[in-house]
Parts: C-alpha cells; structure tokens; sequence
C-alpha cells in the first residue's frame, strides 16, 4: 500500500478541526495505510492533537496570513511537520522532508514550497518563537481551560499539563476470577515484558512499554483486560454484595461492568444500559471474552423505561462529560470542546442523576463518576442534586488516595499513573 502516511494524518487532523472526533476518523484512516505505518499514523494525529494549541500558536507565527478553509488539510500538515521537529526523534532532514512530500499527494503542489520555508524558519527561529507564546499556548491547551486548570487546582496544574500533553500508560486490569496479580506479573516477566503493580487498585499492573493485546499472556482467554487504574476504582468503590441487583448505566465499553462482575460474581443480577445500541455491542464483546454475564439495555438515563424494575442495591453513574481527565487519550478534546460545555454538561449529568434516582432502592447507594477536573461537572452537580432530593446523603469515603473534596475525592492525571477522575458516593436514605 503506497498511500503517504502524513498525508492521511493531514486528512485525520482536518476533519478534527472541522468538528469531527478522533475516534470517528481514525480508524477508518488506519486502514489507507501499510501496517507498518499504523503505529506511526497514531503517534502523528494523537501527538499532534496533544500539542495543537501551542503548535498552532508556534504556526500563526510563521504564516504572513491564515490559510483558507478549504486548505485545511495543509495546516493539518504544517502542524504535524512542527510536532516532527518539536516532539520526536525522527531526524529533522527527515521530518521536513517527508512532510514537504506529502503536499504531493494532498495535491496541493503549491503548498510544496511554503512548507519547506514554514519548517525550516521554525528550525532557524525556534528559540525565538517559542519565547513569544502566550503561558496557555505554550502549555498546550485552550485558554479557558487552561485557566479554569490553574483556578481549581492551582498547587497541581504544572502536573496536569504535564500529564495532559504526555502519552498516556497502558494498564491493565488482572481478572482475579482466572489468575492473582503476583501470578501475571511473573507470566509478564517470562514472556519478557517489564511491568510493576498499580499502588491504588489491587488488580492494576502498569507496562513499560504500551503491547499488542495479542501479545498478553492469557488475553484471549480472560486473564486480564485493558482498563486505567482510576477506573478501577469504581467497582471497589461500589462495593457490590452478594444476591444484589447492580445498575450500570452509561455503561459502554463495559470495563466497569466486567470488574465489578469480577470482584462480585455472586450478585442477583447486573443490569449494563447505554443510549447507544452499537456501544452496547462493545459490551458484549468484553461480557464474552471474560465468560460474564449481564443484562444488556439500551435506554436514555434520564428517563429510564418503565419496564426497568426499580430496586436496584448499587447504581453506577459513569457520567458523559468534557473528558478533562482523560485528556492525553482523547486528546482532540482540546480542539473540540468549548467553556460553554461546561454548564450544559452540568445540566446533562444531573439529569441522568434524577433519571435514575427512583430506580434506587431505599438504603441503596449510588456511585456517581465523571472523567472530569471541572467542578461544574462534579461537586457542582451533587451538591445541586442534594439540594433538589432530600432524601439523598453523602457517604464519606474514607481513602488515603486522589484529593477530597466537598462532595467526593478527585484522581489528578500523573504520568506514567492514573487518570483523572472524579467520584462521589450517595445513600437513599
């Protein structure tokens, strides 16, 4: 397959900036290339997105004028030619070389000569430019965001940036139903891969180099599971019990559902919903490769349908939200998401709160979890829920682990460690 891989990444990066998101695209751009390339193709759109805000500042620079829309996809390329020179190893001869031929199959012959003096100023001018960026483009991230980071976490934003515009671990989740976690790790250790246990999940192992599923003892066969150590906080968290009835809602891809049916295989029943039907199959997917079992619904959380029996002794609550935490996995969140979200997210999230408070049964306990740092999607929105249902109360989570706050505890993203999450846990009383 001859098709130029920093072409196809130009493609990915524009349609992201056009509105589209990165999951959409890029599998599909993925094919277009050889499979030697696809792990080159990840690196250049989620490294490019990690850096845009302050690659886009280092590009406004260089240019004498914007480019047109209808040249995005050369920004795209301009963009990924700079994160080449500013964030890897590929030889510098090589980045801009490769970028200033790839203007060749954009068919935009024109955009050949502006590419090559674009890269090579940056080279000669770098210093300088870099000097001139603004705090919030220099960090990479929006300005409001940026602002919002340093407002709410002011003694910790230095490390959120750096997390954020850093590659993200691969966890893993051991499935103690098949296999102890000191087992897996010497398994690891055998097939010669270097790994170290997680401090904050008792079934999290960290590798030091991300892996091909395929290439994990025991994958096909259940032993473990790709999952972020702070999600695994969740099923622990829930705590469900023996003969209870667990709901999941906004439940896909399901690594929640599997751990909890993990840690809890003897419960009554668990119910895993999703407002989308084809999300839903990704639950099943993982439900079959661990041999569980769940009841899968599709449903809008904030109204339920009345054929969900209420009742429930745990509801989980995996809110949508601004992926603030998750930031260096959903990295085209930095282009996609507005200040304006914020509230309408909030509103969203406390929807699904009272969808599915009714399906609780009195002395039930819900979980409440966003992959959010933002209070308007956190605190925010369970001290208005408490204020709303008086027949809710705060359970103090006692944890030596993340930040407390007034209503829960925060994860904060570290590299080479979790992500950031937030949860928050309330009893009907």
């Amino acid at each position: 397959m001859a098709t130029d891989t920093r072409a196809v990444a130009a493609h990915v990066l524009a349609e992201v900036m056009a509105g589209r998101s990165l999951n959409q695209v890029l599998p599909h751009a993925l094919t277009r290339v050889s499979a030697r390339d696809r792990g080159l193709l990840q690196q250049l759109c989620y490294g490019t997105l990690r850096r845009a805000p302050r690659l886009q500042g280092i590009l406004r620079q260089l240019l004498d004028k914007p480019l047109r829309d209808k040249d995005r996809d050369v920004e795209s390329l301009l963009l990924c030619g700079l994160y080449q020179l500013e964030d890897t190893r590929i030889p510098d001869h090589a980045a801009v070389s490769a970028t200033v031929a790839a203007t060749r199959a954009l068919k935009k012959p024109w955009a050949r000569g502006l590419s090559n003096a674009i890269l090579r100023r940056f080279l000669r001018e770098r210093e300088s430019l870099l000097a001139a960026l603004e705090p919030s483009v220099c960090a990479a991230h929006p300005e409001w965001l940026y602002n919002a980071i340093r407002e709410q976490w002011p003694e910790h934003s230095e490390q959120i940036f750096r997390a954020n515009n850093s590659q993200p671990p691969m966890t893993l989740r051991v499935n103690t139903q098949r296999i102890d976690r000191d087992t897996y790790l010497a398994s690891l250790a055998e097939a010669g891969i270097e790994s170290t246990p997680g401090k904050l999940s008792a079934q999290a192992i960290y590798l030091q180099t991300p892996q091909d599923v395929a290439d994990l003892p025991g994958f096909s066969d259940g032993w473990v599971s790709v999952q972020d150590e702070a999600a695994q906080m969740a099923a622990s968290l829930l705590a469900a019990q023996p003969g209870e009835r667990v709901l999941d809602a906004c439940a896909a891809p399901g690594g929640k559902s599997c751990h909890i049916l993990e840690l809890q295989p003897d419960m009554a029943e668990l119910v895993a919903t999703d407002v989308d039907a084809l999300r839903l199959e990704r639950v099943e997917e993982n439900l079959q490769r661990l041999d569980l079992r769940a009841a899968l619904q599709e449903m809008d959380a904030t109204n339920p349908p009345a054929d969900l029996a209420a009742g429930f002794d745990r509801v989980l609550v995996d809110a949508p939200c601004s992926a603030s935490g998750v930031i260096r996995r959903h990295p085209d969140v930095k282009l996609l998401r507005r200040e304006g979200d914020i509230p309408t997210l909030g509103r969203q999230q406390l929807s699904i709160l009272a969808g599915l408070w009714p399906l609780l049964k009195p002395g039930g306990q819900l979980l409440y979890a966003t992959c959010s740092l933002l209070d308007g999607e956190n605190d925010s929105v369970i001290r208005a829920f408490l204020q709303q249902y008086s027949d809710a109360r705060l359970v103090p989570m006692e944890a030596n682990w993340g930040q407390e706050t007034r209503c829960g505890r925060q994860l904060l993203p570290l590299q080479n460690g979790p992500d950031g999450l937030y949860y928050s846990l309330l009893q009907k009383t």
